[in-house]
């Protein structure tokens, strides 16, 4: 608001102290702007400054203004909606979001993803691939009703960011084009919504372009999803001729006009019939859903409006039926219908049942109401990461008020302060001055509370059930592009494992490669990027090194003997070993078969410990050799020139004469797969597993889904996930672990022996 970010002043000493530095307001980092705004609120706004204030956007008053720092201010909450939009990739969600923010007034122009304008996708990352990333947050007010507006990503890169959205939301709009249809993104996330009871509304998007078609993707949605549609608007027209709509409850029609107004007029003559035959879909889908309706249509024939209305919205909140509005969001045509349905249909947080958890201590159930008299509770659900603020904390109020300056972290069992509550307006930040049910809000650095923790009051605790990552399937070696970046490239990529769960980093202990997991390579690539604008460290990503092992399949008796003479005291040691293979797994096995001490028991350990750093270079390439028996069986030492060196020595000796004459193989690890795709996939998708020397280990079906378990070299699934996407058209998914060491093939095993030795020749 211009309220609030006008007159930013330089930062002074104490705010220096306060942050540790001082914020260069002049960065371009859209995302740092969040922060410079923290700073400008907090040392250049008086609190009395922020009451009663005014948007010069929609010129609404601030006296029924939710946000304001007094209690005369606040609103009834069951005026309050909590909508998060989903839908797939490029199906128009952020436009949208703009749409519905510029109609109600919220922002005073309508924002654009192809030229960059979007108040809600902002992130150079976002811009550059007119994509959306992570969720972003807003709010507007519509018809004296509050609502709190979540986009979130439909890509399946970044699609955790929803799934997290769909558990603290009260209510989802999908955004589906007139078009394409139901893609495979906007199914998989359907099934999160469908799990968490969101009330939800369809917005038929993209009404206006060519081949667009209302009845085909009606269809298409009543096929593929759980959630059924129920048409409360019927387009007039369509493609180019897209102009309006009728509202079959009301039985009258809305011509759009290009600012997201509607304009009241009759019903065109050609679309009566059709009309007429709608209402009666309706009013049969209505009664349907409620005993007492049915009752009453079966009797009379027909249901009283007053009863239809109402039953329609017990059923959209009960999740029944799924109201769906034909319309355009790059266009802003059918936005006000959108909104109104939003008011009318979806569920306040009044209207939800009691949020459910458990005492942290005894684990005994609690219920706790979304009343703001009740004890607090919230659940965090994103952190984003800054340079020069730290984290900013995003929560979600299930029950009571936040007020004060402190909360209760059940799950870390802190008490944490802070000193500021914030709004989310896109990039931009708005103080309040207390939360309450319904409300997404920001706290910013907070030094225990992360991604998954309860927030609630140390007098009445309560545990959420913690958010549950999707797994990571996609695999890099990374390393920084200047060696000297290497400390400060992994202290970043620590604080981007806080924003992002679906991140995992690790060491290949083998191969002493830092890897890094995420769900896909554009997750991955996307990262390094962030990576680069918020800390300036540039991030190369490679297929890791396929951690290859060695071992034997013969066996073998052999001298080692070790003999250097120099003038002085000389060097001596005989050791003779006995090798062959054990079980696959079994690791090594050393045997100690000396008899009449020809060699001391204290050479001993020195032969074991020669042979134990000689298989860590193998015997053929270089990997490590495993699933070995080694038997020190006789030898002899010299009195004045043996020692522990020596046998060392002797015992290396020995083990790599031995290993090369017992027929070394090269092992590979296998990995046990999970791969879920549409029936009609499976033919594709088992034709390539097999290109891949993969075993298919059986077929089972899940949610409406063929699951294939398979088992596949780790060297041929490195980059499976854009290929299983190009296969199936982005509708397969896949999880994969270790399960064991393998033999590779004789012709394959050649040529990766070869560039082994060609890499240590150039080391």
């Amino acid at each position: 608001m211009i309220a609030v970010y006008k007159s930013a002043k330089k930062p002074s000493p104490a705010l220096q102290d306060v942050y540790g530095n001082t914020p260069d307001f002049r960065h371009t980092d859209p995302a740092a702007n969040i922060y410079r705004n923290l700073y400008k609120i907090k040392y250049t706004q008086k609190p009395e400054n922020l009451v009663g204030h005014r948007s010069e956007a929609s010129g609404h008053a601030a006296d029924n203004c939710l946000f304001s720092t007094t209690e005369e201010c606040m609103q009834d909450i069951k005026t309050i909606r909590n909508v998060a939009l989903f839908g797939h990739g490029k199906s128009g969600k952020t436009s949208l979001a703009e749409a519905l923010l510029f109609t109600a007034g919220k922002t005073n122009r309508l924002g654009k993803v192809d030229d960059g304008s979007s108040v809600m996708s902002y992130d150079p990352e976002e811009i550059q691939r007119k994509l959306t990333i992570s969720s972003s947050f807003n709010n507007y007010t519509w018809k004296k009703h509050t609502v709190f507006l979540a986009d979130t990503p439909g890509d399946d890169n970044f699609i955790n960011e929803a799934k997290y959205a769909a558990r603290v939301a009260d209510s989802a709009v999908f955004t589906i084009g007139a078009v394409l249809g139901v893609k495979f993104q906007t199914e998989k996330i359907a099934g999160y919504v469908h799990d968490s009871g969101l009330s939800t509304i369809i917005f038929l998007n993209k009404m206006d372009r060519e081949r667009a078609s209302f009845e085909k993707v009606i269809d298409d949605i009543k096929y593929k999803l759980p959630q059924e549609p129920a048409i409360l608007y019927l387009p007039i027209g369509a493609e180019a001729d897209f102009k309006g709509a009728v509202d079959l409850i009301k039985g009258v029609a809305y011509f759009f006009s290009g600012n997201g107004k509607i304009k009241e007029g009759p019903i065109p003559e050609d679309m009566k019939d059709d009309v007429d035959f709608a209402f009666e879909q309706l009013v049969e889908q209505v009664a349907e859903t409620d005993d007492e309706l049915i009752e009453q249509f079966l009797e009379e024939g027909t249901i009283e409006k007053k009863d239809l209305i109402n039953g329609l919205k017990k059923a959209v909140r009960t999740g029944k039926l799924c109201p769906v509005i034909p319309g355009s969001a790059t266009m802003n045509l059918g936005t006000e219908l959108l909104l109104n349905a939003i008011n009318e249909y979806l569920p306040s947080p009044a209207d939800k049942p009691a949020q459910v958890g458990v005492h942290p201590q005894t684990k005994e159930i609690i219920e706790m109401p979304p009343l703001a008299d009740a004890p607090f509770s919230g659940l965090v659900f994103k952190t984003t990461a800054d340079p020069y603020a730290g984290q900013l904390t995003i929560f979600r109020v299930f029950s009571g008020t936040l007020a004060g300056d402190s909360f209760y972290n059940a799950k870390k069992d802190v008490t944490e302060r802070f000193s500021q509550l914030f709004l989310m307006e896109g990039k931009e930040v708005r103080p309040v001055e207390q939360a309450v049910p319904g409300m997404i809000v920001a706290l910013a650095k907070l030094k225990e509370t992360s991604t998954g923790d309860t927030l609630c009051t140390k007098e009445k605790p309560v545990l959420y059930e913690g958010l549950d990552p999707i797994k990571p399937v996609m695999t890099f070696a990374i390393s920084p592009t200047k060696k000297d970046d290497e400390d400060k490239l992994f202290s970043c990529v620590s604080k981007m494992l806080e924003e992002d769960p679906t991140l995992q980093l690790t060491r290949d202990q083998q191969t002493r490669e830092i890897l890094l997991s995420g769900v896909g390579q554009i997750h991955l690539q996307v990262l390094g990027e962030k990576i680069k604008r918020k800390f300036g460290v540039e991030m190369d990503l490679r297929p890791p090194k396929v951690p290859y092992k060695e071992t034997i399949k013969g066996k073998a008796r052999v001298q080692g003997k070790h003999k250097k003479q120099s003038g002085g005291r000389g060097q001596f040691a005989d050791s003779w070993i006995e090798m062959e293979p054990l079980h696959r797994g079994g690791g090594f096995l050393f045997e100690d078969k000396i008899v009449g001490g020809v060699i001391p028991r204290q050479y001993i350990p020195a032969v074991e410990k020669g042979i134990v750093e000689a298989m860590e270079k193998g015997a053929i390439s270089g990997y490590p050799m495993v699933d070995v028996k080694v038997a020190l069986v006789d030898g002899s030492f010299h009195p004045v020139d043996s020692s522990e060196m020596a046998f060392k020595i002797s015992g290396s000796l020995a083990f790599k004469k031995a290993a090369q004459e017992a027929n070394p193989i090269l092992l590979e690890p296998i990995m046990n797969m999970m791969i879920y795709i549409p029936s009609e996939c499976v033919g594709d998708v088992i034709g390539d597993l097999n290109g891949r020397r993969g075993r298919v280990m059986g077929m089972d079906s899940k949610d409406n889904l063929e699951v294939v378990s398979a088992q596949v070299p780790m060297s041929e699934m490195l980059e499976y996930a854009p290929n299983l996407t190009s296969i199936t058209g982005g509708r397969g998914t896949y999880t994969a672990e270790f399960s064991h060491y393998e033999e590779v093939p004789a012709q394959i095993a050649e040529k990766i022996i070869a560039e082994a030795n060609k890499e240590k020749k150039e080391e």
